[in-house]
């Protein structure tokens, strides 16, 4: 079971370092399985601090929803094309299959066999039963697969068609029958009677089967090696051998080609529907070379799935990375407002109006009275400094407070330097594209039957901003059209004077209910707000009540 912790889309600094954090409290505390994920790309200042504390970034995750390749069986049982179909039997008899994925020399899956096929040719209804003694195989094949040894003569290697005879009468009626065969194509199966064998031979019939491992005449064998005949010795009876002849036919030749296979990286409600009204017992996975990679059975859409997810820094399912929704969540720990996620069973869900989800996890080191490492401390401190503005946000508590000077004791590092460092690196105004800088935090939610979007960036002055507020304002305006929201919004916090703009692109209906001072079309001056959490949201959510 693979447990993914992993914070919201566009991920911010807090989100990405309480993710690596809490991945490694899981691990210490008896979940070996637990690995820290992201659902988006990292910035400057998020890799400066990794780097400065020694990190990779997180695994990515674009997706966690099932996929075929999570349930699919790996160890797969298959028949090879140019193998005896008495293999494919032993296989399905031996594993209860109902039938087997057939593969060429290159592991291409290029058929299905079925067990049900495989009886109605070996048992022919009775106005086709001339055909049960008819089989299409090569001479080697059908000597193998009757476990003979050749006594006299040679065993061809291509397939051909041959007929099974069985020499079950009198000499005289048997003398009088011979004559009329295709002698070419047929193998005769007899026991130790030797005027047979010999007339067998005389006649020049393809090959001749002695069953029982019974004894070939002398004169019978040398009259085969005068006539270059081919000879058989079979350890089973006549009707044994028979029926096992009649085997020989190759898979290939017994496989239908017009099956369904599936892809192993689509998601299993994509593959539920696709194969719910299907006949077909089974599935191949294949790859996009044809590659047999697994085999699936409806069954395993019964199976669990192996992975889930601990989200943290979130609690929305709109915020959540792709899938969520069809993966067990475990554990959410977040400090924003309550969302609507719901879940199969009781889950750990810890939710506390504190400055950031770092301080949590702190917090959770402490009840599991487990040591956090330097280089964890340095990060969660990050984490909180670059969520509170280093302590001075409105959503900054004592909490916060007390865990950023303990986590400060155990890096050693200064908080004000280390946030001096992080504010310094990469404004996002000067280092992102527009597109980019509207997304780089941003979260989307669902109020009133209305989803809209609110990102954030923090700059360490508003210099870089009049050049690229035109290019906000397109930007907001292309991502609103094509995620059809009410409103898209974007603050730009100037983290020195602890004053924001605000930009907001969307329905006339909303934007003029907006009664902060409006400096320019789409564009508010937002003094003293610097919170996204605990200001800015609560008051889009009540302009957003006003339009009844």
């Amino acid at each position: 079971m693979q447990t993914i912790v992993i914070g919201h889309k566009n991920p911010d600094m807090d989100s990405i370092v309480s993710a690596l954090a809490y991945a490694e409290l899981k691990r210490q505390t008896g979940m070996p399985s637990a690995i820290a994920g992201r659902c988006g790309t990292t910035n400057e200042r998020i890799d400066f601090v990794l780097n400065k504390f020694g990190f990779e970034a997180p695994t990515f995750f674009n997706d966690v929803r099932p996929r075929v390749e999570d349930v699919m069986d790996r160890d797969v049982t298959f028949a090879r094309l140019d193998a005896p179909v008495y293999e494919a039997m032993l296989k399905i008899g031996e594993k209860k299959f109902r039938g087997l994925p057939v593969v060429d020399d290159s592991n291409r899956c290029v058929g299905m066999i079925s067990g049900f096929k495989i009886s109605q040719y070996l048992f022919p209804e009775f106005h086709e039963i001339g055909s049960a003694r008819e089989v299409e195989a090569s001479l080697s094949d059908i000597c193998k697969t009757i476990h003979g040894r050749v006594v006299s003569g040679s065993l061809e290697s291509n397939e051909s068609s041959y007929v099974l005879r069985v020499a079950a009468m009198h000499s005289g009626t048997f003398r009088d029958r011979i004559n009329e065969l295709e002698h070419s194509r047929t193998i005769m199966i007899v026991g130790d009677r030797f005027d047979i064998q010999r007339m067998t031979v005389e006649a020049g019939v393809r090959a001749l089967v002695v069953t029982g491992d019974l004894e070939v005449g002398e004169d019978v064998l040398a009259l085969a090696k005068e006539k270059n005949s081919t000879i058989i010795r079979a350890p089973y009876d006549t009707a044994t051998t028979l029926l096992l002849a009649r085997s020989a036919v190759t898979a290939g030749r017994m496989s239908y080609a017009d099956f369904e296979s599936i892809a192993p990286e689509i998601s299993l409600q994509e593959a539920k529907h696709s194969v719910a009204l299907s006949s077909q017992f089974a599935f191949p996975v294949v790859g996009e070379d044809g590659q047999l990679l697994g085999i699936l059975s409806k069954s395993d859409f019964l199976k669990p799935v192996p992975r889930e997810l601990i989200l943290v820094d979130h609690n929305e399912i709109s915020q959540a990375v792709s899938g969520a929704d069809e993966v067990p969540i475990i554990e959410i720990l977040d400090h924003h407002r309550l969302g609507s996620i719901a879940t199969e069973s009781p889950i750990l869900f810890l939710n506390r109006p504190v400055g950031s989800t770092s301080t949590l996890v702190a917090t959770c080191y402490q009840q599991a009275k487990v040591p956090i490492q330097p280089k964890f401390a340095g990060i969660l401190m990050a984490g909180l400094i670059s969520d509170t503005l280093n302590l001075t946000s409105p959503t900054t508590t004592d909490v916060d407070r007390d865990i950023m000077r303990e986590l400060s004791a155990v890096a050693g590092i200064d908080p004000a330097t280390l946030a001096n460092e992080i504010f310094s690196v990469g404004s996002p105004l000067l280092t992102l594209t527009a597109d980019q800088v509207i997304v780089a935090d941003c979260k989307e939610y669902e109020e009133r039957g209305f989803k809209f979007s609110v990102a954030q960036i923090e700059e360490l002055s508003f210099s870089h901003f009049p050049t690229k507020k035109d290019a906000l304002v397109a930007a907001l305006e292309a991502y609103r059209a094509k995620n059809q929201l009410l409103f898209s919004a974007l603050l730009v916090t100037d983290i020195n004077t602890q004053n924001s703009v605000l930009i907001v692109r969307g329905s006339d209906a909303y934007t003029k209910r907006i009664d902060y001072p409006e400096l320019e079309p789409h564009l508010w001056q937002m003094d003293g707000v610097v919170s996204r959490k605990k200001q800015l949201l609560p008051y889009l959510s009540r302009v957003l009540g006003q339009m009844g």
